[in-house]
């Protein structure tokens, strides 16, 4: 059995060592640069990234940060979960979702939220299995 270490992301060359499995998610990343420079960008609006690893290596990733609103309350909002595509079926994406909720609750928060792109139905029979449910659509426009 193989064993997975879980922490955050703290430098640009952990950033960086991120880039091959983020990019399996989100392909308009250019390059590891520009992923860490974003993803640090992005940090300073309460961004943190929690990667999985295996030898030194990131298999799975889940990208977050801690928001507020009027529907929700205090709430864990998911930007990114992905697994890279040799672990996936393996449980990371159920144990990185397991520990966004713990950290959830530490943080006061009273949801987890996640957007899912509608034609992903793998992604939602996985959230589905997880427990979350569908509770609206995401509407979106380009400016």
């Amino acid at each position: 059995m193989d064993t997975y270490l879980i922490g955050h992301i703290e430098t640009d060359q952990d950033y960086q060592a991120c880039f091959e499995v983020m990019h399996e998610l989100r392909p308009h990343l250019p390059d590891a640069a520009t992923f860490a420079m974003r993803a640090r960008r992005q940090a300073a609006q309460g961004y943190r990234l929690l990667a999985a690893w295996h030898r030194e290596r990131a298999v799975a990733l889940a990208g977050y940060r801690i928001m507020e609103n009027l529907l929700y309350g205090r709430f864990l909002y998911v930007d990114d979960l992905v697994a890279s595509e040799a672990t996936r079926g393996q449980g990371l994406g159920g144990d990185l979702l397991a520990e966004l909720r713990e950290e959830g609750r530490r943080q006061g928060c009273a949801f987890l939220v996640l957007d899912t792109a509608l034609a992903n139905a793998l992604g939602q029979r996985f959230y589905f299995r997880q427990g979350l449910l569908a509770r609206g659509m995401h509407f979106s426009q380009a400016l």
